[in-house]
């Protein structure tokens, strides 16, 4: 069976280092790699709050498409389309949801009403919905009322280390995240000054998406006194990160929310023992043996569960050897882009 033409439709710079642009740029390379015919769709930067020529833009693109040709709608922009223009859109429609908007942190009362109820009306539009995770399945289901058989998870993939692990010393206490409020890179700062008696340096990895926390951060990690010991790197290179991943001993994200994280992944892969926050999908995707998972917001604990792994080199040990374990059994990319495949060529229509 040919397989079906597809078009991705992606606001934005497609290589925009965050976790939800890299998903969505290997799953386009990887439904690409199967022999599909996929276009891909760069509508304007300003979704998910669209200008009206960006949004007059985008539905020009959709409209111009063959009955024939599903398409696959970035999160930001099937949660934010014109409701009428997905109900006149010519093929069917599956919609790539990370996590519903109106979850982000940092909204006012008025916009996540906004963003809610616009999420709900437009995703009773939609064919199908495409998640990263069992955790973003059940709210998209039990929440936002989509049938289950409409939604499927498509697991990111996970490259493999080509190199072996060659931890630091001190011990290197890695985090990888774009500078936003949600990545709770405030209360990691927070959690290592209280662990200034142990020996340790610590990387914050990620670029800085949010202008202001950026800031915000800088004058943190000065007033804490922690310039010597942890490094705000802002974007790095992919060799760069590997490197980083190689010579750490702990993986740590203070995260406020997660829809997946493809960093928790990564880190399993290296055979990094995490230290994170029991919210959104991270109980899902840390395998209880590979990490020591806080409530959010609690510097106190995540400095103690830090200090555990720190201190105790047979429990960490233990973590590490199961995150390595868990990391071979993780799906690659090829394998996220067959579960999205399925979908698109199950779709009414074709």
């Amino acid at each position: 069976m040919t397989p079906r033409p597809a078009a991705f439709a992606i606001p934005g710079d497609i290589a925009t280092p965050t976790g939800g642009y890299r998903y969505e740029r290997r799953l386009l390379e990887g439904l690409r790699d199967q022999g599909r015919d996929v276009l891909h769709l760069q509508f304007g930067g300003s979704f998910p709050d669209p200008t009206p020529a960006d949004m007059a833009d985008a539905v020009a693109q959709l409209m111009a498409l063959p009955p024939e040709r599903a398409v696959i709608l970035d999160g930001f922009v099937s949660a934010t389309m014109d409701p009428a223009a997905l109900a006149r859109m010519p093929g069917p429609s599956v919609a790539m949801v990370h996590h519903p908007l109106a979850l982000e942190s940092g909204l006012d009362d008025t916009r996540r009403d906004r963003l809610d109820r616009l999420e709900r009306e437009n995703l009773a539009l939609i064919s199908h919905v495409l998640v990263p995770s069992p955790h973003t399945r059940r709210i998209v289901t039990e929440q936002y009322g989509v049938p289950a058989a409409r939604v499927t998870v498509a697991r990111p993939g996970t490259d493999r280390p080509t190199g072996p692990r060659v931890p630091a010393d001190p011990p290197l206490i890695l985090s990888v995240g774009i500078q936003h409020p949600r990545k709770g890179h405030d209360v990691l700062l927070q959690a290592l000054t209280r662990l200034r008696d142990f020996a340790w340096t610590a990387v914050i990895a990620g670029d800085c998406y949010d202008a202001d926390h950026g800031r915000h951060l800088d004058a943190l990690l000065l007033s804490l006194g922690l310039g010597g010991r942890v490094r705000l790197t802002g974007r790095v290179s992919a060799a760069e990160l590997d490197r980083l991943y190689s010579t750490a001993s702990v993986f740590a994200l203070a995260t406020r929310y997660e829809g997946y994280g493809l960093v928790f992944d990564e880190a399993l892969s290296y055979g990094l023992p995490i230290v994170s926050c029991a919210t959104g999908a991270v109980p899902d995707t840390v395998p209880p043996e590979a990490g020591l998972l806080t409530q959010p917001d609690d510097p106190d604990a995540f400095a103690d569960a830090l200090a555990r792994l720190l201190t105790d080199r047979a429990a960490c040990d233990r973590l590490a050897n199961a995150a390595a374990a868990a990391g071979l059994g993780l799906p690659t990319w090829a394998d996220t882009a067959a579960t999205a495949g399925a979908v698109l060529d199950a779709l009414p229509g074709g």
